[in-house]
Parts: C-alpha cells; structure tokens; sequence
C-alpha cells in the first residue's frame, strides 16, 4: 500500500487528499500535515464528506518544518511528500525528502527556492518533481504538447511564439476591482510584483510583471492578460534556440489591471511591497467560493511553404462535486497535477530533479485524475 504525506491541509491540500483517497484501483494511505489542529480536523471532516469509499486519512500536526527530528515518526514509512505549503517553505520540505528518502512534488511558482530545491535535489536518489500545479504545471504540459503537434503536423522545428495563459477567476465580478480571490492572497501579490521570466528573440529576459498587457477573445468572451511571474516553469530556459518568443501570462477580467495599476503608481515605497500590496487586496477584494478556470495556450510559426501558422487551445473548468461537498474549480485544478505527479513517482522510474520540460506531456495529461479534472482527451 502507498502512502502519501501531504505537507498543508488547506483547499489545495484537501483536494489533493481526496482525489487520492477516492480514486478507483489505487490502494493508498494518505497523511495530511498543517501547523493549525483546527485546520487539520477541518480539512479530516471535508475530506471525509467527500469520500465515496472508505479512505485511510492521518492527519499530523507539525511544529516546525525545520525540526527534521520531529518527522520521524510520520515519514519514515510514507513514500511521497506532496508540499502544498507556501513556496518560501519548499527548501524545507525538499530537505525533509532527502533525509527520510521520500519522493517530492511541489506547486509553488516561486523562482528563488525553485533553485534551492534544485540545487540540493540534483543528485538525490529519489524524484523531484518541481513546479506542478496548474501554472507552473499543467498549462505547461499543453504548451509542450502543442508544440509536439505543430511540429509533427508542418514538419518544422523553429517556431515563432509560445503563448501560455491561465487565469483563476470569480464567474461574477463587480467594480472597481473586477477580481475576488479564490486562491491564495499572498500569491497573488507576488505574482504581480516579482519579475517574469520570458523569451524575446531567442534571447531570455526579465520583464517587469504587468508590463505587456493584451486582450483575449476565448469562447466568445472578452479578457485581459498580462504578464507575471513564474508561470512559465523552465520552458524559456529549454525552448529558447526553437522558439523566437515565450511567455506567460495570467489572465482577468477587463477592469482589473487598470485597479491595480492605479495603486501601484501610488505606491512609491520600494520596500516590502508584496506585503503592501497584499494588504491593500484583502481590505479591498472578496473570496469567493463560485469560481472558473480560463485556460488558454497558443503556438505560432511558419509552415514549409512560408505561411503562418496556429495551433490554439481553450478551457473553462468549473468546480465539481464530489460526494456532499463542492470541489472548487481552483482546487481540482491545481491539486489533480500534483497527485498525477504522485502516480508518477510511485512508478520509480524518475530520479533527482525533474522540471515540467522533462516529463513527456501525455504522461500527465493522458492520467485518470487529469482527465477527471479537465475534462481533456487532450492528446487523443
């Protein structure tokens, strides 16, 4: 029997607990781990709402994720450690792998402690698979497949523009803001602040985030996007001799940047300003449980007799139910990566560091749990 730890029992952790203790044919034991009991018995009585079989759930409250001592007792048998903690923990947690030998796979789109986990990951005996969710991850994985089509298709291998673009919206939104969170707050400011990595002329760049916005049309519907940071995983770093021009971008509703970009001129204090923005959201911008993921991504590039060329592709997900609760749309999405990455490590065939770029995209988009949250013969 498998078993699974999954570091954070908030919504993406949860999710992920459920979609490994209620899928078909997979006999596995799932501990979740959080500093907050209330959160732990919480997340336990959703989980198990969920469920429609028996599951086996531990949850485990953790102290500390640098009291390596502290852990013993609860890893020294699990197989996978899944982090669903924010990124600034990921080192950590990478560190707790390689001393109890467990696997690892993680979401966070933060750049600085993806290069630490790298760096300390690279000879581990063990895998490590980095950056998995839904952007960085899944959007990822349909860039890469496209890419794979559109070369197949018009025999080339130089292609022009990859375009990557998700966005985690609310289905009704209000003025000024056009926006309520769905995830988490602090990721949203950082995303907004930090740098994004792109592709400009074959070349890598530093672009400042919110700089390159656009309008989108997809199903008829009228978004913005602009760029941000980490969303793009290590695909510049990989596909910039084939491909001219890279990026990621995150996707919203018309309105939204402007708000944004509003505070931000009037924000002229240089420190601390992922936590001021922050701040600024929570005061200013609801949660909401109703949410859509926008998925679009794009290739362009030139046939063999000359012409320009597209291969585009589009999704709305909605949330889903599962037993008496409502899944929603931003946690089945983030969370059915990750546990298809899980599945992916349990096979043994992958060791030390693994980026989006090394898994062969079929591998996770053709997977039982993908499809339930997407609905996608993608590759079929």
């Amino acid at each position: 029997m498998d078993k699974i730890f999954i570091a954070g029992a908030g919504g993406i952790g949860r999710a992920a607990a459920l979609l490994i203790l209620d899928a078909q044919n997979w006999d596995c034991e799932v501990v979740i781990g959080d500093a907050a009991q209330e959160q732990l018995d919480e997340a336990k009585t959703w989980i198990e709402k969920g469920l429609s079989k028996k599951g086996r759930l531990v949850t485990f409250l953790i102290s500390s994720v640098d009291h390596v001592e502290s852990f013993e007792r609860i890893l020294t048998d699990c197989d996978v450690l899944l982090d669903c903690l924010p990124g600034k923990f990921g080192p950590a947690l990478a560190r707790l792998c390689i001393e109890y030998g467990l696997h690892y796979a993680n979401l966070t789109e933060y750049v600085k402690e993806t290069a630490e986990i790298t760096e300390m990951a690279e000879e581990a005996e063990t895998g490590f698979i980095l950056q998995t969710g839904l952007a960085p991850g899944y959007v990822n994985n349909v860039a890469l497949h496209l890419i794979d089509t559109f070369k197949k298709k018009y025999g080339v291998e130089k292609l022009e523009r990859l375009a990557m673009r998700v966005g985690a919206l609310t289905q009704y939104t209000e003025s000024p803001h056009y926006y309520g969170f769905t995830w988490s707050t602090i990721g949203v400011a950082t995303e907004y602040i930090k740098p994004s990595e792109a592709v400009r002329d074959h070349q890598i760049v530093s672009l400042p985030s919110l700089s390159e916005r656009e309008t989108l049309i997809i199903n008829g519907r009228r978004y913005e996007a602009d760029l941000t940071s980490g969303g793009a995983a290590d695909l510049p770093n990989v596909l910039k001799d084939e491909i001219r021009n890279i990026d990621y971008k995150t996707i919203r509703y018309p309105g939204h940047y402007d708000w944004i970009q509003s505070w931000l001129k009037n924000d002229t204090n240089p420190d601390s300003k992922i936590e001021r923005l922050e701040k600024f959201l929570i005061e200013n911008v609801p949660h909401v449980e109703d949410d859509v993921i926008v998925i679009y991504a794009s290739v362009t590039g030139y046939d063999q007799s000359g012409h320009l060329r597209s291969i585009q592709h589009a999704q709305h997900i909605y949330p889903m139910m599962f037993g008496s609760i409502t899944m929603r749309a931003i946690q089945i999405c983030t969370a059915a990566p990750l546990v298809e990455c899980a599945r992916l490590l349990l096979t043994g065939e992958y060791q030390g560091v693994i980026h989006q770029s090394d898994i062969y995209p079929s591998a996770i988009l053709d997977g039982v749990i993908v499809k339930q949250a997407y609905h996608s013969e993608l590759t079929e």
